[in-house]
């Protein structure tokens, strides 16, 4: 009996596919169309051999490592892979001389440098001086914000570039091309269909090395069929993912009533259906970043003046959830939403805004009040702009009996606080300032003063 040819035979098997399926020119890398499209900066550079120092930020599995190898590979230069947790200072000194030598003999190097916020500042410093006389051209990696975990003298001499998570689809496109390549499985009859596919993408959450070895994993425990075919079943890829796909699709409508579920309970001030709905999503796969973009935009719709410290902690939440990253940010959501659901609830502020938007788009035209406009030159003081206002700072009550809505709204109330929360104070604030702008008025009108009249022409 004659042994079959397997998936592991030869050398294919040495590597993950991930590994194999490295992309050698740009053209074959998927995503990051914005900086490596036809016409873009990244692109131009690479292909006029014109490449500088930079770094690349972004999420893990986006192509950071993969666009620094493709760059050396377009450019001829040696590339040299330098990582940022195994070396130290007698390294990084052995690696530049080696490229001060090559650079003597008309070699360029490119040192590539995983996780570059890993080095120190003393460890950083020691680049500087190769990078300035052009010994080196230094591409580093970093998942975090350079502003912040590079070195000032360093980040000025690097162009950096942001790489961003890709996309669905660009993920499909990649799993596709994995399935069709002859370093991927096109040597073997893999079926799996477009939504199983699809779920692999969606559960990378835009990370090309996790689809790519969740793909591997599912086709390696595929059923074999009789006639040698491997069929990965939706079973079979939520084993490997250790999740349901909980009827969610991120681009479907069930991605929007839940969110909207999520929105009405803790509108509602259901604490414990708020955390359900938040746990569907994010265990789903949903980006936590936009789950929070949402609990800011209910912080000031729907809690609003209130409690204004919601709008706080949306955004403390927001930079959270951006600092640590999934999953170990989801109890800061939890947190956010919880707080959401019990906070007294306003949406005074959302009905104002409303309103005034309204009236805003129907009457573009309504001039300024001469006296609220800046007169920076001496033309717009001589033609009234400035004349009449008053300093409120200056004034015994903070207030001036100066009118500042054009004269057809005169009179018109956007904001009608209510009484919930915080609000009833600023309600009480706000019904006091009413009353004391309408006995301005009486008193201006008794005594035959217009409170934003144009003054008169000489």
């Amino acid at each position: 009996m004659t042994e079959q040819p397997t998936f592991f035979s030869g050398t294919a098997a040495q590597q993950p596919l991930a590994a194999r399926l490295r992309p050698r020119t740009l053209d074959e890398i998927v995503g990051q169309r914005r900086l490596l499209g036809d016409g873009k900066v990244l692109r131009r550079m690479v292909e006029n051999d014109a490449v500088s120092s930079m770094i690349f930020w972004g999420p893990p599995g986006v192509g950071k490592t993969t666009l620094a190898n493709v760059i050396a590979n377009v450019t001829k230069s040696k590339f040299i892979d330098f990582s940022a947790v195994t070396s130290g200072i007698k390294e990084i000194r052995a690696v530049m001389q080696e490229a001060d030598h090559n650079r003597a003999y008309g070699q360029r190097t490119i040192l590539f440098i995983d996780e570059i916020h890993r080095f120190n500042k003393a460890q950083q410093d020691a680049f500087l001086p190769y990078v300035e006389k052009g010994a080196i051209i230094l591409i580093g990696a970093t998942t975090e914000n350079p502003s912040f975990e590079v070195n000032g003298a360093l980040l000025s001499r690097c162009k950096v570039f942001v790489l961003e998570a890709l996309s669905e689809d660009e993920i499909v496109e990649l799993l596709e091309r994995a399935l069709r390549s002859p370093k991927g499985f096109g040597d073997m009859n893999v079926r799996i269909d477009p939504d199983v596919l699809r779920l692999v993408a969606t559960f990378s959450n835009g990370d090309a090395r996790t689809a790519l070895s969740t793909l591997e994993m599912a086709v390696l425990n595929g059923d074999q069929e009789p006639d040698g075919s491997v069929v990965v079943s939706r079973e079979t890829v939520e084993q490997c993912t250790s999740r349901k796909s909980l009827l969610y699709d991120k681009s479907g409508e069930e991605h929007y009533n839940l969110i909207s579920a999520l929105h009405k309970s803790m509108r509602n001030s259901d604490a414990d259906a708020s955390l359900y709905w938040l746990a569907r999503m994010l265990e789903a796969g949903e980006d936590p970043l936009y789950i929070a973009r949402r609990v800011v935009r209910f912080a000031s719709e729907d809690v609003g003046m209130a409690d204004t410290r919601a709008l706080q902690l949306a955004i403390a939440a927001y930079q959270g959830c951006h600092y640590i990253g999934p999953p170990e940010c989801d109890v800061i959501l939890a947190e956010a939403v919880v707080f959401m659901a019990l906070a007294p609830k306003s949406n005074a502020l959302y009905v104002g805004y409303g309103a005034a938007k309204k009236d805003a788009l129907t009457m573009l035209s309504e001039p300024v009040p001469l006296h609220i406009r800046n007169g920076v030159t001496s033309l717009m003081r001589e033609v009234g702009y400035g004349a009449g206002y008053q300093y409120a700072h200056d004034l015994p009550d903070k207030i001036a009996d100066m009118r500042c809505l054009p004269d057809s709204l005169l009179g018109k109330q956007y904001y009608r606080p209510t009484t919930e929360g915080f609000e009833r104070n600023y309600g009480e604030r706000y019904r006091q300032i009413l009353e004391w702008k309408e006995a301005a008025a009486r008193r201006s009108k008794e005594k035959g003063v217009d409170r934003g009249a144009e003054p008169p022409k000489e």
